[in-house]
């Protein structure tokens, strides 16, 4: 599968802000609802992303703040795609440093590396504090995916 643009893998509707979570289970079921919806992945792939979390623990939080919420690929993913669930309210993943959360980026992949130079365009992007807290700030999932099109473009 050759690589898509960040832009193309996370479209504006798979942009929601102010999500209600109680937990980190309640945060990736969001993420996942999202992929659900975009009919990237199927429901089955929501609990592999959290029987991810109970097996390997909370290695998906990747930075203050930021959880990239994923499973292996398997049968439960239709296409490679992301989501962003913005939370209301930062949760506990159980990360030493990096709690509490509040941004959820779902990512349900077909293969291993079809997806690596978007991952990488999104850890570059959320990389720089300032861009991350700006991204965060925002509300509006067109001005969000507006943003990330604009970064592209400008990388």
């Amino acid at each position: 599968m050759a690589d898509t643009s960040l832009s193309t893998l996370l479209p504006a509707d798979a942009i929601v802000t102010g999500i209600a979570a109680d937990d980190w289970r309640a945060a990736i079921r969001a993420a996942g609802e999202l992929l659900v919806a975009g009919g990237v992945a199927t429901s089955d792939y929501i609990g592999q992303m959290q029987d991810a979390v109970d097996e390997y623990g909370p290695y998906i939080v990747i930075a203050p703040g930021l959880a990239l919420a994923h499973a292996r690929p398997s049968e439960a993913v239709l296409h490679t795609g992301m989501s962003w669930a913005s939370l209301a309210r930062p949760v506990a993943f159980g990360h030493p440093q990096n709690d509490p959360v509040e941004l959820v980026i779902g990512l349900a992949a077909v293969d291993h590396d079809g997806h690596s130079g978007a991952l990488s365009r999104l850890a570059r992007m959320l990389g720089d504090p300032e861009r991350l807290r700006e991204l965060k700030a925002m509300r509006e999932p067109e001005a969000i995916h507006k943003a990330i099109t604009e970064y592209e473009r400008g990388e």
